[in-house]
């Protein structure tokens, strides 16, 4: 198809649905969360604000993953927000190791209270609980009431076109002389 035609209603199909999300870009996170279900974490693209007031976000979860049914019972999260040079620590949650390793969190620097979702060093922190959960297709929908947060590293982990990238700011105009 060509890079200018609209696609419009019903028609859109599974597959021009996701080449066409793969050009938009995201930030890496790591989803984390501990409780009665136990400690888990996944590499998740879809997180979003959804208010300041109060401090509220929203993550996308595969309905029928570990991670979303952790979530769902332990009735808390954290969204880590990669650093740039955390590909390695994307790669972990996303389930690139898990062939030889048992633990994600095996050799990850983490913090937080025990049986609080863990809290991965360096990255931008989003913490809360879970207020609302809702089915949408494939995906579980998972509002947080964040009650804490912490800046991490300046240049974050994005993902486009299915590879890693880094933010590259704009040069800044040069000053006119006149």
């Amino acid at each position: 198809m060509p890079a200018c035609q609209l696609r419009t209603g019903t028609d859109v199909s599974r597959d021009a649905f996701i080449r066409t999300m793969r050009m938009v870009a995201s930030s890496v996170t790591v989803v984390t969360t501990d409780g009665p279900a136990g400690r888990h974490g996944a590499t998740v693209s879809a997180f979003t604000s959804v208010s300041a007031d109060p401090p509220t976000i929203l993550v996308c979860l595969r309905a029928d993953s570990r991670i979303a049914q952790a979530v769902e019972e332990n009735g808390l999260l954290c969204v880590n927000v990669l650093p740039a040079e955390s590909r390695a620590i994307a790669d972990r949650f996303a389930g690139k190791d898990d062939a030889w390793l048992e633990d994600r969190f095996s050799g990850i620097d983490c913090f937080g209270r025990p049986g609080a979702a863990p809290q991965i060093d360096g990255a931008t922190i989003f913490s809360g609980t879970v207020e609302q959960s809702v089915l949408s297709g494939s995906h579980r929908i998972f509002i947080i009431r964040v009650n804490t947060v912490r800046e991490g590293m300046d240049q974050p982990l994005t993902y486009l076109d299915g590879a890693y990238h880094r933010v590259v700011p704009e040069a800044s105009a040069a000053p006119r002389i006149s």
